[in-house]
């Protein structure tokens, strides 16, 4: 939901501060005033392309900022882009900014983070959608036609008997597509590979024979290298090591019998001298240390030992897997994962050179998906026909009479959204032939449209403000009263912004603002300003009877608004 908007230097407006609520929300002024700026600026904030003229003349820069209340699904596509402020607070606000210069360069930033115009984009389209004179609403899109019938359709099948509807079968047809694709991309391979398979089969066999005879274990070389090593120098070890004992400890000269000689003419002379205290204690500590590498070097003997038997072997297997390494030119570590690789190629071509199998396969994952789309199709047509009737009904009251909607369901070949695309075509009076959406004439005509369908469908758009740019273009009396009616009754579960020229739609908003145009230092101001009640009944009045208010009016507005 939109919570706040603030607008510097954007066209007209100087600076200005507005703070909305839920449910219906109105804006009113004489033509010229400004009204629609409000929506430009804040679809450029969500994204719209910019131009330099919109800064106002004499600054260096527009700029627009948009406090929102973001549902679970906004806050989940903040998070995983790591622009939430806090993913885990779903009450964390959402603040949206745009701002261009006075040489057509703009930035846009999401709670405080530079983002990509598309990033911003892709949000608001999650946030607002505008229905009036406007060419790129979502309405005229064929995607959003077919997601649209598609919501529509899973909100009416929604918790049937047989815990299926409209919904499901669209998954399942999403599935099915990428199971019968994922088929068909093995067969594919299968036969482009059917030429080769032979020769590649056998050279592949004489791999995985050779390896396992030799059955070559991961880290396997660098156990038998590291134990060749210790074996092979086993003699020069133990030499070494005893040479170092007799050194230490054996010899006439022997370190321990230096050291301990030492130790005891200096305890002695320690008696005399108590600086000497510390040496001692430094020497008997390396007394210590020499006796301990004594042990364990003697431990080192007593376990170790010359296996030549041992070490032939490991030698064998040393040459081997060399040889081996050498026969299928990779390195000794290399050996496990080439006999791994092999067996399951070889397995692979196995299983491809049953073609007929893998056609069997895919023909199945083929039919299984027809069968899906098939049910979608149904859905989709049941759906097609409740919400065309739905829309006509509505257009009798909307200025409309005698027009109709038609869903045409076009069929466009297997795909993972079905096997159609949705066309909506509308005649907008009695004799007339439907047309697309996107050639309807009049964009007022377009505008009620898009408010009948709506209001039908707003408990299916995931979208929480709907924004409806000058929908009263062409009507008035009862008509009005209608328009009006279906806003308020549409402002019930979704957040409603109406820019209107009429009394009747004006009387049934939950808020009111009024537009105002001024002059100030010889330039236009316009200006935004919520009303209270009796700034309402004024601004009624003045919507019935122009600039000349009289008591009638007034009276008449306070009715309009009391009813």
């Amino acid at each position: 939901m939109l919570v706040s908007l603030a607008i510097r230097n954007f066209v007209i407006v100087d600076e200005l501060a507005l703070e909305f609520g839920p449910g219906f929300t109105v804006l009113t002024g004489e033509t010229g005033a400004g009204k629609s700026i409000l929506i430009d600026a804040l679809l450029l904030a969500l994204g719209e392309r910019a131009e330099a003229d919109v800064v106002r003349e004499g600054a260096q820069r527009a700029d627009i900022s948009a406090e929102f209340r973001p549902g679970p699904e906004v806050a989940q596509w903040l998070a995983a882009r790591e622009l939430a402020g806090d993913p885990g607070d779903r009450g964390e606000p959402l603040l949206v900014r745009r701002t261009i210069d006075a040489g057509g360069r703009s930035r846009a930033f999401i709670n405080g983070i530079a983002v990509t115009l598309g990033q911003l984009r892709e949000l608001g389209e999650q946030l607002v959608d505008v229905h009036g004179q406007h060419a790129h609403q979502s309405l005229l899109r064929p995607a959003a036609q077919l997601a649209l019938l598609d919501e529509v359709g899973a909100l009416r099948t929604a918790g049937g008997e047989d815990g299926t509807g409209h919904a499901a079968a669209r998954r399942a047809v999403a599935a099915a597509h990428a199971d019968w694709q994922r088929e068909q991309r093995a067969r594919e391979a299968a036969a482009s590979m059917a030429a080769s398979a032979t020769a590649e089969q056998d050279r592949l066999r004489w791999i995985v024979d050779e390896l396992d005879a030799l059955a070559p274990a991961a880290g396997e070389w660098e156990r038998v290298e590291a134990e060749h090593k210790r074996l092979s120098h086993a003699a020069g070890l133990l030499e070494g090591a005893r040479a170092a004992i007799d050194a230490l400890s054996e010899a006439d000269a022997a370190a321990l019998v230096q050291v301990s000689g030492a130790a005891g003419r200096l305890s002695q002379l320690a008696g005399f001298d108590e600086r000497l205290h510390p040496v001692v204690e430094l020497i008997a500590s390396a007394q210590v240390q020499l006796e301990e590498a004594v042990s364990s070097l003697q431990r080192y003997i007593d376990r170790s030992d010359l296996d030549a038997s041992r070490l032939a072997d490991i030698e064998s297997r040393v040459a081997a897997l060399h040889g081996a390494a050498r026969r299928f030119r990779c390195a000794p570590t290399e050996l496990a994962a080439l006999l791994g690789d092999s067996r399951e190629k070889l397995a692979a071509l196995a299983a491809a050179g049953d073609l007929a199998a893998l056609q069997a396969r895919e023909a199945a994952a083929r039919q299984r998906y027809d069968t899906a789309a098939a049910t979608l199709s149904k859905l989709r047509a049941q759906a097609a026909r409740r919400l065309a009737a739905d829309v006509t009904r509505a257009m009798q009251e909307l200025a409309m009479a005698g027009g109709r909607l038609a869903i045409e369901l076009v069929e466009t070949g297997p795909s993972a959204h079905g096997n159609e695309k949705v066309e909506m075509q509308v005649a907008a009076h009695a004799g007339a032939a439907p047309r697309p959406l996107a050639r309807v004439a009049s964009g007022g005509e377009l505008a009620r449209l898009s408010l009948a369908i709506a209001v039908i469908a707003a408990a299916a758009t995931p979208v929480p403000t709907l924004i409806f740019d000058e929908v009263d273009a062409g009507i008035g009396g009862a008509v009005a009263e209608t328009v009006g009616r279906l806003l308020k009754q549409l402002g019930q579960s979704r957040q409603v912004l109406c820019v209107t020229h009429l009394p009747q739609v004006a009387a049934r908003g939950d808020q009111h603002f009024a537009v105002s145009k001024s002059i100030a230092d010889e330039r236009p101001v316009s200006r935004m300003a919520r009303l209270d009640r009796r700034a309402r009944v004024e601004e009624v009045a003045r919507m019935l009877g122009g600039q000349e208010i009289t008591e009638t009016t007034r009276k008449h507005a306070r009715e309009m608004l009391a009813s």
